[in-house]
């Protein structure tokens, strides 16, 4: 059964067995829609187009690139690339699915071809797909804070180091592996030049993550706010990657620098009160006009510019250029709106039977027994913690992130509180325990979408992902019972005080507030 419908069964039969035939229909469905219609709710869309659009522009292309130049040239080179590609690509889209779709797709065969074994590819395509949630921004955490009632930036501050510990963990084990096994050298190490140049080919996708956060915890604009912005943002970037003009722009790298760097400055200025910082951007603006006069005067005329595009880049008028670019990412518009309609509608409709189970919950007073019967196991957090673990990861085996986090998140989260857990602290521990789900078996999402994009049987892709589930799950009680490594950007930023015990965090934020 669907899990929507399951969502809306226990209510209902709720309703007719107390005889409130007649609520059915007058409060059921009318829950429904109140748990859809809210404005917060609009994020999660705009999230997962932006994503799309990111996607279908090419954007992948460049980010593999990227990454490749950087570490490509390691033994185990196309498995590290894969897990810095994985977390680049979670600042955004924010989805372990789209991640192991696009990256599979280019890099598991990539790494066949190399002498991996098909399973390995697959394996450590998934195992690093789960960043993507982690790292804003983030569905997942959007829709917790949303039930919960907590602070959707403080929740995405606090994504940050776990997706980070994942990823250098994921690392560190392959390259472990690729030792012992002998896995080959994917590429000749790039000179820092071609490092700059795939850099720049990656810089406007990875401004996402900083206009997001920068415009949020700035209070420019709200969450959904900036879900829409990056939406728009992503049309402007999978336009602007496809222009010759573009092209010609960061073939020379020199030149391209000098604007990139100071522009990146005002950017942040935008986002900052500081008064200091305000005014050292707009003279790195002001530098970047007097430099681009120096350049063309003196530079430019002396200095043969390299050109490794072909001669039409060159010639092509700007309108021509532009029309051709944008009637590329125009082309592909219906199929990225069908694709974030299918996925928001799934949601949302989660969403609303997930609020009616969270209301027949509360007013059936199960959250009370739960918390009672919890609560007669232990009166230790500690073991709380690691018994509500336990429950989610096992949880996560058989249920997807979204429906996991709808229908525990209310029945958990007030227990966790009223033991003493920050609830900033379980959200997070809560979001990166389900998400690691989406990756375990015997029903983890994001295998059975690595198995069809690698022809690999879900069998033997998980006789390899197993070492890096373990990492995963270290790192989950590493955020569980050491709480500064999660909770000190939150604090320092404001949304959430430092958890009792977190000595770290209080010294941190103590230190820099002073």
């Amino acid at each position: 059964m669907p899990v929507v419908f399951a969502l809306l069964v226990a209510p209902g039969l709720s309703l007719v067995i107390d005889g409130k035939d007649q609520l059915f229909f007058s409060k059921l469905l009318s829950t429904v829609y109140t748990g859809m219609y809210s404005f917060p709710l609009m994020a999660v869309p705009f999230f997962i187009l932006a994503g799309e659009l990111m996607n279908s522009g090419g954007i992948t292309r460049s980010i593999v690139r990227f990454s490749e130049s950087m570490i490509g040239h390691v033994r185990g080179g196309l498995a590290q690339v894969n897990i810095l590609s994985s977390i680049l690509f979670a600042g955004l889209s924010g989805s372990a699915v789209a991640d192991t779709s696009a990256l599979g797709k280019m890099l598991i065969p990539a790494m066949e071809q190399n002498g991996y074994s098909r399973r390995f590819a697959a394996a450590i395509t998934a195992a690093s797909s789960v960043i993507g949630p982690i790292i804003p921004p983030s569905g997942i955490m959007v829709l917790y804070a949303f039930v919960m009632n907590v602070s959707v930036a403080g929740l995405f501050l606090a994504g940050f180091a776990p997706g980070l510990m994942i990823g250098l963990g994921l690392m560190t084990l392959t390259s472990y592996f690729s030792r012992v096994r002998n896995y080959p050298v994917a590429a000749r190490k790039s000179t820092w030049r071609e490092r700059s140049v795939s850099f720049l080919e990656t810089f406007p996708a990875l401004l996402t993550p900083v206009l997001l956060l920068g415009g949020i915890l700035s209070g420019i604009y709200t969450p959904t706010e900036a879900a829409a912005i990056a939406a728009l943002y992503a049309v402007f970037a999978a336009t602007l990657l496809k222009l010759d003009l573009w092209e010609r722009f960061i073939s020379d790298t020199a030149h391209a620098y000098i604007h990139v760097g100071p522009l990146t400055l005002l950017l942040f200025a935008g986002f900052t009160e500081h008064v200091g910082f305000k005014l050292f951007a707009v003279l790195a603006v002001g530098w970047v006009a007097v430099a681009e006069v120096f350049w063309r005067l003196v530079v430019a005329r002396n200095r043969k510019t390299p050109r490794r595009l072909s001669a039409d880049a060159y010639d092509t008028p700007f309108k021509a250029d532009l029309s051709r670019a944008a009637g590329e990412t125009v082309q592909r518009l219906p199929v990225v709106l069908k694709n974030t309609a299918i996925q928001s509608g799934i949601i949302l409709l989660l969403v609303g039977a997930a609020v009616t189970f969270g209301w027949m919950v509360t007013v059936s007073g199960l959250a009370r027994e739960a918390a009672r019967l919890i609560q007669g196991v232990s009166d230790n957090p500690y073991i709380l913690l690691f018994l509500v673990n336990i429950l989610l990861f096992v949880v996560g085996m058989f249920l997807d992130a979204g429906p996991a986090i709808l229908i525990l998140g209310p029945v958990l989260g007030p227990i966790m509180t009223q033991i003493g857990i920050d609830p900033l602290h379980f959200a997070i521990v809560m979001c990166v325990n389900v998400t690691v789900g989406l990756a375990t078996p015997p029903m983890g999402l994001v295998l059975f979408v690595a198995s069809s994009v690698a022809q690999e049987k879900v069998e033997r892709i998980v006789q390899a992902i197993w070492p890096f589930l373990l990492v995963e799950v270290v790192v989950i009680f590493l955020i569980t019972y050491f709480p500064s490594l999660s909770m000190t950007l939150p604090a320092l930023a404001g949304f959430a005080r430092c958890p009792d015990g977190a000595s770290l965090c209080s010294l941190v934020v103590g230190g820099l507030g002073q």
